[in-house]
């Protein structure tokens, strides 16, 4: 955990030291669920598409009049990855994918995005669309084994690129996409691990009230 502290204090200090005085500050909390892909309609929950949930808190930085800022979390993450395997996978290998072992991860996630809200005259106070983007460094929070021959590794990093809206100045409700920078399974024996793509690709959905 002081690890985790320290990291988000520094982040914090950093974003501060890049805005001026007049940059607005909030914060609130954040939930949500991951899924293996989004489709736009009802389909995107249902259990075979559902690949997790999350939950945290949130900070916001604005600086007004170009209306371009950060955004820091600290989340909980229940992750089920989609790992798959290349068609030349032996068949224990494609086994041990499907099995939970493999698949379920828990997190503790930092995303740090830029942010840039649309400000559009008289209504932007209600409905205001924005855009992210950022990295997002994940800590392993449940056991790193898996079985014999493979362990979870212990840090996580990926790429986020979101969008969404922020309602009556408080909400805001976005979906964004993570793309894994590295794989997150360590090969313990010489079993090849080449043929397993670990890395963790995600759609987030999440929704964040900020005081």
């Amino acid at each position: 955990m002081k690890s985790i502290k320290a990291i988000l204090t520094a982040a914090l200090l950093v974003v501060a030291c890049a805005l001026p005085a007049s940059a607005q500050f909030r914060f609130g909390v954040r939930l949500g669920t991951e899924v293996n892909s989004m489709r736009l309609n009802k389909d995107v929950f249902d259990n075979d598409n559902r690949a997790g949930f999350t939950g945290g808190l949130m900070t916001e930085f604005t600086v007004p009049v170009v209306n371009l800022g950060f955004d820091l979390s600290v989340m909980y993450v229940h992750r089920v990855s989609a790992s798959t395997a290349d068609a030349n996978a032996s068949a224990d290998i494609k086994d041990m994918l499907s099995s939970d072992k493999f698949r379920k991860r828990d997190y503790i996630e930092i995303p740090l995005n830029l942010k840039y809200k649309l400000a559009l005259p008289a209504i932007s106070r209600i409905v205001a669309p924005y855009v992210t983007t950022g990295p997002s460094f994940s800590i392993l929070a449940s056991k790193k084994a898996i079985n014999n021959a493979f362990e979870n590794k212990a840090f996580d990093v990926a790429w986020n690129f979101g969008l969404g809206v922020q309602l009556i100045n408080h909400l805001q409700v976005g979906a964004s996409y993570g793309i894994g920078l590295n794989k997150t399974v360590k090969a313990l024996t010489n079993i090849d691990a080449t043929a397993i793509d670990g890395k963790n690709n995600y759609w987030t959905i999440t929704a964040a009230w900020l005081f």
